[in-house]
């Protein structure tokens, strides 16, 4: 067979050197003898015969043309190099090949890590895969994207004072609570002239109802100027220690019949609030605050709320129930407005104040 026998004009190479003989003698340039091999020498001439050059044939060769073969040495260093930088890229080849078919798979099994965080599509076509775009190229980013900070717009409103003394809240009519008691944290210097009064608040623990809150309605009502301060008689002054001169107490139903029990009054039949007299609390019930009466209705909390300090903090201060008189006219703070507006058929209408035309 032809294969592995060298050309005319070729040498074979072991260890990227030509070989030469060592002979004396002129030899054709370029001449070699195959080392280990059978056949007998060339006998030196300058050209080969017809039958020499069939004896030896040259071998199979696809990318070179007859007149690309190299004539010496130096064409057989361009062959050989030629040969490896073909393997050369080859091997590339096909790495590339793999790569891409590795990427191919890649992209055909999920979307990369940049793509998911882009989001939605904003194709028009309705794609909901997660790249935008095959051949686009993806930008590096980092893998996992930063949680977006919601804007201040975007959170609800924290509502005011006004607008949480508007608001009923749920509660249990029949709830007793643990009747443990804690006083709101805080100091509220009283703002105007007269009597000094020092209070405290506390609240029955577990009620589900905002202390803070409790605290500002009746500080503020305490010392509005239609209230019981609103003549320069006295000023009120919370404190959260030291010895105050009553207790005001929000406490569930059941906590606060016990309190009012201790002075004889029954608060339990209309489920309403009290004055213990016998103790230092003023006892509001906190379902009444929660939720209010049916006389003055869900649309008047505000004003229930602070009729219900007014009343209850005016038995402290040695007033008693006081009934309307002129129907139409508004019932008097003194008034158990919680049960009725109406007394002995003279309707009034509905007043959380002491001096309300002020």
């Amino acid at each position: 067979p032809a294969y592995g026998i060298p050309a005319y004009g070729t040498t074979p190479v072991r260890g990227g050197h030509p070989q030469h003989d060592e002979g004396t003698g002129p030899r054709p340039e370029g001449y070699g003898r195959r080392r280990g091999s059978h056949r007998a020498e060339a006998p030196e001439q300058d050209a080969p015969t017809s039958e020499q050059a069939a004896f030896i044939p040259g071998p199979r060769r696809e990318s070179l043309t007859d007149e690309e073969a190299p004539a010496d040495e130096s064409a057989g260093r361009v062959l050989k190099g030629r040969t490896l930088t073909g393997i050369a890229a080859a091997a590339v080849t096909t790495v590339l090949a793999v790569v891409v078919a590795g990427q191919v798979a890649d992209r055909g099994d999920a979307p990369s890590t940049a793509h998911a965080a882009d989001g939605p599509t904003d194709r028009a076509s309705g794609d909901t895969s997660a790249s935008r775009s095959d051949d686009r190229i993806t930008p590096s980013r980092p893998a996992t994207a930063a949680p977006a900070t919601p804007s201040p717009s975007a959170s609800a409103p924290v509502p005011t004072y006004e607008q949480l003394m508007t608001r009923q809240f749920p509660i249990d009519p029949k709830l007793t609570g643990s009747g443990e008691f804690e006083a709101v944290p805080g100091f509220q210097k009283a703002p105007g002239k007269g009597r000094l009064v020092r209070y405290r608040i506390d609240v029955e623990k577990g009620i589900g109802l905002d202390p803070a809150l409790f605290a500002s309605a009746v500080q503020k009502t305490l010392n509005d100027e239609r209230s019981w301060a609103g003549q320069g008689e006295m000023t009120f002054e919370r404190i959260s220690s030291g010895e105050p001169e009553f207790v005001i107490t929000l406490a569930s139903p059941g906590t606060t019949g016990k309190w009012c029990d201790k002075s004889g009054l029954d608060t339990t039949v209309d489920n309403v609030s009290c004055d213990s007299a016998s103790t230092e609390r003023v006892m509001i019930n906190a379902f009444r605050w929660a939720q209010g009466s049916e006389t003055f209705g869900p649309k008047a909390m505000y004003a229930y709320r602070q009729m219900l300090i007014n009343h209850e903090v005016g038995h402290r201060l040695g007033h008693g129930h006081v009934s309307c008189d002129t129907p139409g006219a508004l019932a008097p703070v003194m008034q158990q407005q919680t049960k009725s507006l109406r007394v002995d058929g003279i309707a009034c209408r509905a007043n959380p104040w002491v001096y309300p035309g002020s």
